[in-house]
């Protein structure tokens, strides 16, 4: 892993906490130039003391014409750009059937989870496709393939990620563009985003790992710890997986 990441610039979302901030300490431990994409600028700026970080930017991708301005930044500043890994995301936990005023909640987890990095995956598709090497990372979750009850747009979102990350692929190959479009598929991971005790989760320091391991391989679907058991199960018997995924509470 160490020797691919080793002098690549990589722009790396939701880079300050949980996995995101570890990816980008391993990253930098492995040589790569990060330039880190979060909503809190102290965080930021004790990630760049830390050594986490090259260069960073503080942006909301929450409002819509922030995800073009972190591309425009990036082919800009940092033309070099060789690897996206779109990280950040949001989970909430609506109760759609209440009768509460839901529209801007959904707007926002849409907008985070899935918009924004759809836009900033296609605003730096011609500085990746100048790279060798080059690498665009989709971070997805196992929900994106069997949604639980509690986090409904949060899957939903995924879903739509795995969707496009696919279809990305696709167009890139069509194009003749020489980069490695992968998809990462986490379980539950011991982070604010989820809920419950971090028993039975995995550290984010290990999913970092993974999914790193993952893209310097070129892997087109990443399926990181028990994932990989929900895709054999959703294989043997569909039913059996929306099940078990359905009564999920973490």
């Amino acid at each position: 892993m160490a020797h691919f990441w080793n002098g690549k610039t990589v722009l790396l979302t939701g880079a300050t906490r949980g996995i995101g901030r570890e990816m980008a300490l391993q990253l930098s431990a492995a040589g790569a130039l990060v330039l880190a994409v979060a909503r809190n600028p102290a965080a930021l700026a004790e990630l760049h003391n830390a050594g986490g970080c090259a260069d960073y930017l503080e942006a909301d991708l929450a409002d819509p014409e922030i995800p073009l301005g972190v591309a425009n930044w990036v082919r800009d500043a940092h033309p070099g750009c060789a690897a996206l890994i779109n990280n950040a995301a949001v989970m909430r936990y609506p109760l759609l059937t209440d009768g509460g005023a839901h529209a801007e909640g959904i707007e926002e987890e849409m907008r985070i989870n899935a918009i924004a990095p759809m836009q900033i995956a296609v605003g730096l598709l011609p500085v990746l496709a100048a790279q060798p090497g080059a690498r665009l990372v989709n971070v997805t979750s196992g929900l994106a393939v069997a949604p639980k009850t509690d986090a409904p747009v949060y899957c939903a979102s995924k879903a739509a990620m795995r969707s496009f990350t696919r279809a990305l692929r696709y167009q890139a190959e069509d194009a003749g563009f020489e980069i490695g479009i992968c998809e990462a598929l986490l379980p539950l991971v011991d982070t604010t985003l989820s809920r419950g005790a971090p028993e039975g989760k995995m550290t984010p320091n290990a999913a970092a790992s993974a999914i790193l391991d993952g893209a310097a391989r070129g892997t087109p679907e990443i399926w990181i710890g028990k994932a990989r058991l929900l895709r054999r199960i959703m294989r043997l018997s569909p039913g059996l997986g929306h099940g078990i995924m359905r009564r999920m509470t973490a």
